[in-house]
């Protein structure tokens, strides 16, 4: 999320710096302990080749982004604040990184401020999770769910215990 926003608002960025390093930091220690479990155990079977891309899957991206960009940008205007965080938290559940993007660009676009941009971003990467939470559960089953969910909800407190520290430090 950090290299899209980034490259769509480096100021929007910067207002997410204190969320996004969290959430990696998290990320990064969950990952390194199920990393380590797993160079210690003997593989079980050699990996299954795919395709890296998938046209039909740009599509449908290009196409979500451009209706929550569209979206996002009508709510703003119509409910304010409010309209951009409800639109982004519904985008979220199809994708964390278009409403990320399209927030961003409305930040670009000078139409809300870096400051602004951080509460509808965190909505959409946190309504993203409670969809991989409910993947995870119904198509990897409750022993993957009981690994791979502690992981996501971490992730997203540290992100949100960004947000409060960024405010406390304010």
């Amino acid at each position: 999320m950090a290299v899209v926003v980034g490259a769509t608002s480096p100021p929007t960025l910067r207002a997410m710096s204190l969320p996004l390093i969290a959430a990696g930091l998290v990320a990064g220690a969950y990952g390194a302990v199920f990393t380590g479990k797993a160079l210690r155990r003997t593989p079980e079977g050699g990996a299954v080749a795919g395709n890296a891309f998938s046209l039909s899957a740009a599509l449908i991206f290009a196409l979500l982004l451009s209706a929550v960009l569209m979206g996002s940008a009508a709510l703003r205007l119509w409910f304010g604040e409010a309209g951009v965080v409800v639109a982004a938290g519904l985008a979220g559940f199809a994708d964390t990184h278009a409403p990320a993007i399209s927030i961003a660009s409305l930040v670009a676009a000078a139409r809300m401020s870096p400051a602004e941009a951080v509460i509808p971003i965190l909505v959409g990467f946190t309504t993203n999770t409670v969809t991989k939470v409910a993947f995870a559960w119904a198509a990897g089953g409750r022993q993957f769910a009981v690994r791979v969910v502690p992981g996501l909800l971490l992730v997203v407190a540290a992100a949100w215990l960004g947000v409060l520290a960024a405010w406390a430090a304010t």
